[in-house]
C-alpha cells in the first residue's frame, strides 16, 4: 500500500491550522450569502422566461440567468472550499504532528 499523496495547499492548511479555521469560517460565511434566495431567483426567472419568451431574453432575462449561474459557480467554490478546510482540521486532528 502506496503513502496518500497531498498537495502543497492540502499540507499548508494541515500545517496553519488557525489560519485554516478562520478560512473555513469566511467560505462558510460567504456559501450562506450567496446561495440565500438562489432558487428563488433562478424559478423566478425561468419562469419569466417561459412565459414571455424571446422578449425576456432581449429584455435582460438572458444576462440575469448568467447572472445566476455565476453566482451558482462561486457558491460552490465557496462550498468546496469549506470543506478543503474542513478536512484540513480533521487530518489535523486525527493525525497531530510530533
Amino acid at each position: 500500500m502506496s503513502a496518500r499523496q497531498t498537495s502543497r495547499l492540502f499540507r499548508w492548511l494541515v500545517h496553519h491550522y488557525m489560519t485554516t479555521y478562520f478560512l473555513m469560517v469566511v467560505m462558510f460565511l460567504l456559501f450562506g450569502l450567496l446561495s440565500l434566495d438562489l432558487v428563488k431567483y433562478v424559478a423566478a426567472n425561468a419562469s419569466y422566461l417561459i412565459e414571455y419568451g424571446i422578449m425576456a431574453l432581449w429584455d435582460g432575462g438572458l444576462r440575469q440567468l448568467i447572472e445566476l449561474l455565476l453566482t451558482s459557480f462561486a457558491a460552490v467554490l465557496s462550498y468546496l472550499g469549506f470543506k478543503l478546510c474542513e478536512h484540513a482540521l480533521i487530518e489535523r486532528a486525527a493525525h497531530p504532528p510530533l
